[in-house]
């Protein structure tokens, strides 16, 4: 079961978490309903997202494969926003960032390419969302980070490697060249992620919608 977090932010100033399966309708059905007994949410950031298929290309990937990267990194933030959004409509403003990432663009065939095509599906339908949203005050935008320093891209790295008969090195440098280059050398730490995040949401970037920011090594640029 994947499980992620909900947060909002109390009247007394402190977050309130709410655990949901984000992969579970129902689930999402029930967690949006506490949600909005606690007032209509300003702002959406979906950040669910990840992947568990075997690297080897189209041939190593199952149906259960593509069902599971498309339920979490699609199907997840179309639940989310089909359970909030029409409150958000009636008052009539908000902001919603959906996180996809740079391999909707630049894909890892051989590495995660039903993450890849799920996260190209999310950029397409935040996309469309800006636009039918716009009209009632509502901003949607969408952040495609490359490589960030995690334990999950550390793994994927340890994955790669094993075509590097264990080199770790040559598959960082491979997984650099296969996301477009990272300007700065290194990837970008989440804190980087999150103040972008904080930028599109706030008033600062009133009249940025339908955009796709590309946060790559502490550089961001767009695509």
């Amino acid at each position: 079961m994947d499980v992620t977090v909900i947060a909002r932010t109390a009247g007394d100033g402190e977050a309130r978490f709410l655990a949901c399966d984000l992969t579970d309708p129902a689930d999402v059905s029930r967690a949006a309903g506490e949600v909005l007994a606690g007032g209509v949410p300003e702002v959406i950031v979906h950040v669910a997202g990840g992947s568990q298929s075997p690297a080897g290309g189209f041939a190593a990937l199952e149906e259960a494969h593509w069902g599971q990267e498309l339920d979490l990194n699609l199907m997840a933030a179309v639940r989310l926003d089909r359970a909030l959004v029409p409150a958000m409509i009636e008052e009539g403003r908000g902001a919603i960032v959906h996180v996809t990432s740079i391999q909707s663009r630049m894909p890892l065939w051989d590495g995660t390419l039903a993450y890849a095509a799920a996260k190209a599906g999310l950029r397409a339908y935040s996309k469309g969302l800006a636009g039918q949203l716009a009209s009632h005050g509502i901003r949607v935008n969408t952040i495609s980070p490359g490589g960030i320093q995690t334990d999950a891209a550390d793994h994927l790295v340890d994955r790669l490697a094993e075509r590097f008969d264990g080199d770790r090195a040559a598959a960082q440098d491979s997984l650099m060249a296969a996301l477009g280059g990272v300007p700065l050398g290194r990837f970008a730490m989440p804190d980087e992620i999150a103040e972008t995040v904080a930028f599109l949401v706030s008033g600062a970037a009133s009249s940025i919608v339908g955009a796709d920011i590309v946060v790559d090594g502490g550089t961001l640029r767009t695509i």
